[in-house]
This record gives structure tokens, sequence and C-alpha cells, in this order.
């Protein structure tokens, strides 16, 4: 076909492109998988041993050892060829001794470091059990003063009744007062005044797991003597109110001890014959905490 002049033929080149670049690839896949691995198996390995206490390790450090062959024999290809010197003669079994590796023992510094930590951990128990009683005490008290206050027969005797924490525990004493006398005299048999106050105490001693321990005391006489009957008189009234503390509510098993102890034992020293010095005391004991025997 003839073109004018002014016509030129259209060119159209087509370039095809060829597949280049295979270095791009699915292979950084295979390595972005293999340094997940490896980074999965690093962090593994530092998780395992933050976890395995130092016997474990030395355990597998030993578990992976190889084994110690001893020198002194030698097998086949030596001088002896194939024999070897033993205890029982110039030539012995063509045998080869291996070492048996048995495990180190614990070194000292472990075993006192694990004894200090026991005493540590044993102390610090001690030392929460004896707060936490402290505060149970504490709480006890405040709720007899509380019940004393909304009572009215209770508040006019609130001055015969002191509470204070000892050693021992926490104590509650019952005290007679000028003209106020919780027995009559001479007897063993409270009377009501007493009762309303043990029966307020019993509320409070219900509140706690506690044991307790009863004594009764016994002011001295004008004159100094010391009466043989006082020690009878004393233990009597102490059971008396623990009769009284075990029909409100107190278990049996809960007592103690109960004693007399006459007026071998003054609220008041300087002043031994005061009627304060005539009194019960209850103590809600301090009970030690159950500890797992030593090894």
């Amino acid at each position: 076909m003839a073109f004018g002049n002014g016509d030129r033929p259209i060119i159209i080149k087509k370039i095809k492109k060829a597949g280049g670049g295979a270095h791009h690839g699915g292979a950084w896949k295979v390595a972005y998988a293999d340094f997940v691995t490896a980074m999965m198996a690093f962090f593994l390995l530092m998780w395992l041993i933050n976890t395995t206490s130092p016997e474990q390790k030395r355990g597998i450090a030993d578990y992976f050892a190889p084994a110690s062959v001893s020198a002194s024999t030698s097998g086949s290809g030596g001088i002896l060829a194939g024999t070897s010197l033993g205890d029982q003669g110039a030539k012995g079994e063509g045998t080869v001794k291996v070492v048996e590796r048995t495990a180190p023992e614990a070194p000292k510094d472990t075993v006192q470091q694990g004894a200090s930590s026991q005493t540590a951990a044993d102390a610090a128990l001690k030392d929460a059990m004896a707060k936490r009683e402290a505060q149970a005490f504490q709480s006890a008290a405040e709720s007899l003063r509380q019940a004393m206050q909304k009572l009215p027969e209770l508040a006019e005797l609130s001055k015969q009744i002191l509470i204070d924490q000892t050693p021992e525990g926490l104590r509650i004493q019952l005290i007679d007062q000028e003209g106020r006398s919780m027995f009559e005299a001479g007897s063993a048999r409270p009377n009501d005044r007493a009762r309303v106050m043990l029966r307020a105490v019993s509320q409070v001693v219900n509140q706690l797991p506690n044991r307790l321990t009863i004594a009764g005391h016994t002011s001295a006489s004008d004159d100094g003597s010391k009466p043989a009957t006082d020690w009878q008189l004393s233990a009597s009234r102490a059971d008396a109110a623990r009769a009284i503390l075990q029909n409100s509510g107190v278990g049996a098993d809960r007592v103690y001890q109960v004693s007399g102890k006459a007026d071998s034992d003054p609220l008041y020293p300087d002043d031994p014959t005061l009627a304060g010095n005539r009194r019960i005391a209850l103590v809600l004991l301090r009970e030690a905490p159950v500890l797992p025997p030593n090894p």
C-alpha cells in the first residue's frame, strides 16, 4: 500500500519483560521464618533458665557432660596390645575402666542459705500472726468498752473493769472498789453485779478462739497476816467465775487454767490492803502459730 508524502507509517513496538528478579521471590519468607523460630527458641531458653533451680541446672550440665575415661588403661594399639595393667597381675583383661560420676554434694553455703531462708520465713509467719492477734485483741477490747457505754447497768460498772494487753495475752480484770465488792465477805458466791460483768465479758471472749486462764486474787490483811483460807477462797471465786462464763456460752475446752493466788500478786503493790487487789483476772492467751517441724 502506498503512502503519501505527508503520511508516515505508525510503528508499534512491544517489549516483553523477562521474568527477572527471581531473587526477590519467596526466599525472604523462609529467612524470616528461620529468624522467628530462632527468636522463639532463644526466649524459650531464657525462660527455662529463669525457672529452673540451681540443682536442676547442675543436673542438666552433668547429663550433657562427656563421660570421663581413665587414661591409665588403654585399648588396643598400645604397648600392651589390648591388655592393661591391673591390680591382680602384670596383665589384666583388656577392659576399659569408666569413671562413674556421682552427683556433687550441695555446697555448705547453699545448705546454710536454705536454713536461714526457712528461719526467716518462720519469723515472718510469727510476726504476721502476732500482728493479727494484737488487732483481734484490740477489737475485742473496743467491743467491751462500747458495750459498757451502751448498757446503763454496765456504765456504772465500767470503773470496775480493767483491760490491757500483757505478754501472756489480753487481760480483763474485774476488781473490787470501796463499797462495791463483787463477792460477799468471805464468800465465793458472786453477787448480781459480778454476774452482769462476767456475762458482758463472755460476749468478748466468744469473739476469739483463744484459750483463757482465770485467776482469783485477795487483798492483804490489815494486820499483815496471811490466812491459809485465802488460797482456797481465791481459787473458789475463780472457779465460780468459770461456771458463769460457761453458762454464758464459753466452751469448757476454752478454759486452760483456773487458779487462786490469794494476796501473792497484788494489783497495787504499794498498798496490798486496797480493795482493788481483790479481783478476778481473765487472760485470753496468745496462741503460738503452728509451724512445720524442722527437717
